[in-house]
């Protein structure tokens, strides 16, 4: 078998971060044509294709972005070499997760925490609306999306969704508030409260349980966000529908403190993928680091 040549991998490496073929034969003083031979000679090399052509535009396939993401760690250690005779660092896989922009942090922070610290990982961490994570996805851009709404499937758009875990959802607020907690009824009367935003499954369900308790709410806030929602809970003037793990760090501090979980109430959590030839093995070991935890 013959060995990489890796005059084509550069050449290859070079088009594929300017994502321009013109751009790059500019830069390197070589012709377009004698560009693409090279970059054909690799593609027959490795046996896939490894850019597809949108118009004018220039794509990386699923084979692509994985032998960028090697040609990455190929020239990065070529230029610690000659930079240096003692070898100081190693090729790190990059892991591109996506996560929904009022997705709790400490959820996101353990998801992570089995890659946290190895020295041959590189994370990537997104985060976005779903729509924007989704076709990230679907682009090869990004190996995970983490989310608390399982998006909606169908022959054009294959997602894996793997339920990761579900977590209840309570009154939460400062121990001045709940110092006689009382009913859950006694406690949508009494209080004013901070409530995830109209169209969330949570809200959704907290509206109906305040609608079978035969109770109207006084909104303090309506927030998209769930940690501007940790910030005004700890003003001390509302109580908040939140899962406990957006304010693990408070509750354990006694900052604030936790009625009983609102019966029915739950958020769930789940990783989207999507169905790929390569899939990145760390995100399989993460995804089921996460359904171990949860099991525990």
């Amino acid at each position: 078998m013959s060995e990489l040549n890796y005059n084509h991998l550069r050449y290859f490496w070079a088009v594929a971060h300017d994502g321009n073929l013109t751009r790059t034969a500019a830069r390197l003083h070589v012709s377009q044509s004698a560009l693409s031979v090279q970059i054909r000679k690799l593609e027959q090399r490795l046996g896939h294709p490894l850019f597809e052509r949108r118009g004018r535009q220039l794509h990386l396939t699923e084979a692509g972005r994985i032998a960028l993401d090697h040609a990455d760690a190929i020239f990065a250690t070529g230029r610690e070499l000659v930079g240096t005779l003692r070898q100081t660092g190693t090729a790190r896989q990059a892991v591109r997760i996506g996560a929904l922009a009022t997705l709790s942090r400490n959820f996101q922070t353990g998801f992570v925490r089995p890659l946290l610290g190895r020295a041959d990982v590189e994370i990537v961490l997104r985060s976005g609306s779903a729509p924007e994570l989704l076709r990230g996805l679907q682009s090869l851009n990004l190996d995970v999306v983490l989310t608390n709404r399982a998006p909606e499937t169908d022959a054009l758009t294959p997602f894996i969704t793997h339920r990761l875990s579900e977590q209840p959802v309570s009154f939460v607020g400062v121990p001045t508030l709940l110092a006689d907690s009382g009913s859950i009824a006694d406690l949508i009367a009494r209080h004013p409260l901070i409530l995830p935003t109209p169209g969330s499954s949570i809200r959704a369900d907290f509206d109906a349980l305040a609608d079978r308790l035969g109770h109207n709410p006084q909104i303090a806030a309506e927030v998209d966000d769930i940690a501007m929602m940790r910030l005004l809970v700890r003003e001390g003037t509302a109580l908040a529908v939140l899962p406990p793990i957006a304010v693990r760090d408070e509750l354990t501090s006694g900052v604030l403190v936790q009625a009983s979980a609102l019966p029915g109430i739950v958020e769930s959590f789940f990783a989207v993928t999507v169905d790929r030839r390569f899939p990145n093995a760390m995100v399989r070991s993460l995804i089921e680091a996460a359904m171990v935890s949860d099991r525990s």
